[in-house]
């Protein structure tokens, strides 16, 4: 991650997954992708592995891996799933692109 410039706001990720699992990689990279792509610069993922400390399931409520949680900028969002589909995620993350609209008349 490349410094952030002054006033812009940082981003903080926590991606639960289980080992190296097709899923988890998955959504590794795809998290990363869209953070390049999205929040350049402005960006962290801590990545946990839930084999090496399942005890950190229970307290993140984590049902389900891999789970991404979105940890700043508030309110805290979980995003369920391999992170493949880019617009659930962007959505699911509140970073969702205006859609144009189209006025006629």
């Amino acid at each position: 991650m490349s410094n952030p410039q002054a006033g812009e706001e940082i981003w903080v990720f926590l991606l639960y997954v289980a080992g190296n699992s097709r899923r988890s990689v998955r959504a590794n990279e795809s998290l990363r992708k869209i953070c390049d792509e999205y929040l350049r610069g402005r960006y962290t993922i801590e990545v946990i592995d839930l084999l090496e400390h399942p005890e950190l399931a229970a307290r993140e409520q984590i049902v389900a891996i891999p789970t991404l949680v979105r940890q700043l900028p508030l309110p805290v969002r979980k995003v369920i799933g391999d992170l493949s589909c880019e617009e659930r995620v962007l959505a699911g993350l509140d970073l969702a692109l205006p859609r144009c609209v189209t006025v006629s008349g």
